[in-house]
C-alpha cells in the first residue's frame, strides 16, 4: 500500500491511495465521498485488496484542497459540499480517468463509488473506459440520468436515504431496465460507511456481496 501521484490528461497532479496485491488480474478504482480519501476510504481499498484486486482511489478533492480527510460531522459536511462545489464535473472526471488509466494494465476495471462517489461511478459508466460500475446512494444521479450506461451498472440505495428520495431508484428502473438496483429497507445515506452513525451492518455486507458476485459477472476476476 502507497500513496502515489497520478497526472490527469490536463496536467494537474493528484495524490492517490494504492494497494496492489500480487498476482492481480483485474482492478478496481474507488471513489471518495465528499469527506475526502480518509482512513474510511482506505479501509475500503484495503477490503477489496483483499479480495485479490489491484485498487486505487483518487484524491478527487486535490484541485480545491490537498489532503482533505473530513470528519463524520455536520461542519465536516459542510466542508465536503463546499470544496465539491469548487470543482467542475469535468476536471473531476478527468481524475477518475488518470485513475483508470493507471491501473488498466492489470486487467478490466470497475470503478466503485460512494455518496458523491456514486455519482461519480454513474457517470463514468457513460463516459470511461471501465468494464463495471457501482454507485452507492449516489444523489446527483438524477441530475444525469439521461446519460446511457455502456456497461454494465449496480446501483445501491437506503430506503430511508434523507437526501436521496425514492423516485431515484424508480426512475433509474424505468429509464435504464438493465441496470440493476437494490434499495435495503431500513437504511439510510451512508449506510456502507462503518465510521458514520447511519452505518447497517447487515445492509452493507449484503451489499458488498452483490458488488463483487455483480464484478464477477462483468467480468472484473482479480
Amino acid at each position: 500500500m502507497a500513496t502515489i501521484e497520478l497526472k490527469a490528461a490536463d496536467g494537474h497532479v493528484l495524490s492517490a491511495y494504492e494497494v496492489r496485491p500480487e498476482g492481480a488480474g483485474a482492478a478496481v478504482v474507488i471513489i471518495q465521498e465528499i469527506f475526502g480519501v480518509n482512513p474510511h476510504i482506505r479501509s475500503v481499498v484495503d477490503r477489496y485488496a483483499a479480495h485479490g484486486y489491484h485498487v486505487v482511489a483518487p484524491a478527487l478533492f486535490d484541485r480545491a484542497e490537498r489532503g482533505v480527510e473530513l470528519e463524520y460531522t455536520p461542519e465536516g459536511v459542510q466542508e465536503g459540499l463546499a470544496l465539491r462545489g469548487r470543482i467542475p464535473w469535468e476536471d473531476t472526471m478527468a481524475d477518475v480517468a488518470a485513475a483508470v488509466e493507471r491501473v488498466s494494465a492489470t486487467g478490466p476495471v470497475a470503478v466503485i463509488g460512494y455518496c458523491f462517489g456514486g455519482s461519480v461511478a454513474w457517470r463514468a459508466a457513460h463516459s470511461l473506459p471501465v468494464a463495471a460500475a457501482v454507485g452507492y446512494y449516489g444523489g446527483a444521479i438524477a441530475e444525469f440520468i439521461d446519460e446511457e450506461p455502456r456497461v454494465p451498472v449496480m446501483l445501491h440505495f437506503g430506503s430511508e436515504d434523507q437526501s436521496i428520495p425514492p423516485s431515484v431508484a424508480e426512475e433509474v428502473r424505468r429509464r435504464h431496465p438493465r441496470v440493476e438496483v437494490h434499495v435495503y429497507e431500513g437504511a439510510g445515506h451512508g449506510f456502507n460507511c462503518d465510521a458514520r452513525e447511519s452505518f447497517a451492518p447487515e445492509a452493507a455486507a449484503l451489499a458488498e456481496r452483490r458488488t463483487l458476485e455483480f464484478l464477477a459477472r462483468s467480468g472484473v476476476n482479480p
